[in-house]
């Protein structure tokens, strides 16, 4: 099989198992926990208000994607196939090629910097790039034969991770709170849930006690109540639907 196949069909393959990445990383960052200089994991208020806003940014970068993009667009994608109805140019498109994934490389490096430890971090950084690079190639490879020039001259002026051009061109529809809270939710409330776990696994190795640091406990009841009220509004009523999105 020629690489440019086998490379899409592992990129296919790692998209629809892309769930699987946070499970493993939570574990893997346990074990590390584990193994690692406990001593250095101590609860420390400014360093984790740190990592979660490294955390916030990524979620930041997600909600200026989502909230301005079309429907049938930007991780709209299913287990089943690609899906793309247009092609997004504008925006924070017009920076980068594939800003969920940068949000979302900024969201998980957040419980990474919590191990305090570089060579997990890098460790990270590589896995990161190499599970999402093939990610990343499948959906090119179907946006290319979907929109044929108008993506190619697109991606020729826009880097596809890092970016390196800031003509910023303004997206052709308004910004949607509501199809930011009805699509980015979870991920929202994932980010404590994360943190509250490392928090839960970091106290128990340091004392041998189950407990949770005070600051967790009360960011992820205030995230568990924001996670409610709007599941049971995206759930049992319209009002976060939108035309066209």
């Amino acid at each position: 099989m020629a690489l440019v196949h086998e490379f899409e069909n592992s990129g296919n393959w790692l998209f629809k198992r892309r769930s699987w990445l946070p499970a493993l990383m939570i574990i893997a960052g346990i074990i590390m926990m584990y193994l690692g200089n406990r001593q250095a994991l101590i609860f420390d208020m400014r360093d984790e208000f740190i990592f979660l806003g490294v955390s916030f940014f990524g979620q930041v970068i997600r909600i200026l994607t989502v909230g301005f993009t079309p429907k049938n667009t930007s991780g709209r994608n299913t287990i089943n196939g690609q899906i793309a109805d247009e092609l997004n140019v504008t925006g924070i498109y017009s920076l980068v090629r594939h800003p969920l994934y940068l949000g979302n490389f900024f969201m998980w490096l957040g419980p990474v910097l919590f191990l305090r430890s570089i060579g997990v971090t890098i460790v990270f950084g590589l896995i990161y790039w190499l599970y999402y690079e093939r990610i990343m190639f499948a959906e090119e490879q179907f946006l290319r034969r979907k929109f044929g020039d108008i993506y190619d001259k697109w991606s020729e002026k826009v880097s596809s991770f890092i970016p390196f051009s800031f003509k910023y061109i303004s997206p052709g529809l308004p910004f949607s709170v509501k199809n930011v809270l009805k699509r980015e939710y979870n991920s929202f409330v994932n980010i404590f849930v994360i943190f509250t776990l490392l928090d839960l696994f970091r106290n128990y190795f340091l004392s041998e006690r189950i407990y949770l640091t005070a600051m967790w406990i009360y960011m992820l009841v205030a995230a568990g109540a924001i996670w409610l009220v709007v599941r049971i509004i995206e759930k049992r009523t319209h009002w976060l639907d939108v035309k066209g999105r």
